[in-house]
């Protein structure tokens, strides 16, 4: 069943480092895909371009707006004079939320009835609105209880809440999109490298040199795998090297089982690239198919949106996608520090993923030019 397989590993190596700019091209995509998409998905939203319309500007009005900036997720970009001006400044985009203080905001408060200030908010960036709307709620309830508390003379609020954020306790978005990154980028780069494997062979037409040989299926498949996994490897770890080190990423947990896990992702993700070139008869066809996985890869494994809040069939769709399960185990070992058995459930459908793949790819591929 392996008949040839060193053969192919052999011409498969050597046909990699005749070609040193595609290797070395290998070697650093995956890091400058990570390095530019780990500082430009950054979710902590902050500084919203913010204009304020002050008819009051007594002393708590301009409290109220120290407030607002004080969280760091507003920047007052100015004042305006009408409702007009303030509404014009966030249709022309200058600013995406507007803040009007009443005229009678002082006197209200100083009277003990209820005032009211309107937020107008931009939803056409929703990331943006729904902070800026969270956090203008947090902001009124939070006056709200001080200026009760001071009107019934207590010292303290009935109920104080403490919470205690596991894993990542400064909410950094790098710590969350980072890992998901890697298993992402990962899949995309080797699953494009292998998916030219034997498309490259058919054009060049050397695919005629094989048929002559005793080479068997699967030795010709696992024959062109091997190499491309000792590249992935690489790659694999030159990525993780970039986490921790330019984005301060800490592996909590054991990097025995993240090498091991890794493995199996490597497997079934190069097993999936020749698949595809099984399945296409130019590299054209074999990048636009590739495309009909990369997209779930992004949208649908978890990486940016959490599947529980997707549709039914959705959420069937990205649980055939590879990088699905690769994101959960390396979420689990670089940040929780995710037990063994937690774990092994994913990385078990990894493995029948990549062994129900190669199967298919191997019975797929014929020694012949049709």
């Amino acid at each position: 069943m392996l008949r040839g397989l060193y053969a192919i590993i052999y011409k498969e190596s050597r046909h990699i480092l005749r070609d040193p700019k595609t290797l070395f091209l290998m070697l650093v995509i995956p890091s400058l895909e990570l390095t530019i998409f780990g500082y430009a998905v950054n979710l902590d939203v902050k500084n919203i371009p913010t204009v304020v319309y002050n008819l009051d500007g007594r002393e708590a009005s301009r409290k109220l707006i120290d407030t607002f900036v004080n969280t760091g997720y507003f920047q007052i970009r100015g004042e305006v004079g009408s409702d007009a001006e303030l509404k014009r400044a966030i249709v022309a985009g200058k600013a995406k939320v507007g803040i009007k203080i009443p005229p009678d905001y002082t006197d209200t408060l100083l009277s003990g009835r209820k005032t009211q200030v309107q937020m107008l908010i931009d939803g056409s960036d929703s990331t943006s609105a729904l902070q800026a709307l969270n956090t203008g709620n947090a902001i009124a309830m939070l006056a709200s209880l001080d200026i009760l508390a001071e009107t019934l003379g207590a010292a303290a609020l009935p109920v104080e809440m403490r919470p205690r954020v596991l894993f990542n306790p400064d909410m950094k978005t790098a710590n969350f999109m980072v890992p998901g990154l890697v298993g992402v980028i990962m899949q995309v780069v080797i699953m494009l490298l292998t998916a030219f494997a034997i498309v490259r062979e058919k054009e060049q037409g050397t695919l005629e040199q094989l048929m002559v040989t005793p080479v068997s299926r699967l030795g010709l498949i696992l024959g062109k795998l091997v190499p491309y996994g000792l590249v992935g490897i690489g790659e694999t770890i030159s990525v993780l090297l970039l986490m921790r080190f330019l984005f301060e990423v800490p592996i909590e947990g054991s990097l025995l089982y993240l090498a091991g896990f890794t493995l199996v992702f490597l497997f079934t993700t190069l097993s999936l690239g020749l698949l595809i070139s099984t399945l296409t008869d130019n590299q054209i066809q074999a990048l636009q198919f590739s495309f009909l996985i990369l997209l779930p890869s992004f949208l649908l494994s978890g990486f940016m949106f959490p599947q529980e809040t997707m549709p039914k069939v959705i959420y069937v769709i990205g649980q055939c996608v590879p990088a699905t399960y690769f994101i959960h185990i390396l979420r689990g070992i670089i940040l929780r520090d995710a037990p063994i058995e937690a774990l092994l459930p994913s990385g078990i459908v990894l493995a029948c993923m990549g062994i129900a793949v190669i199967t298919v790819a191997t019975l797929r591929f014929h020694k012949t030019l049709a």
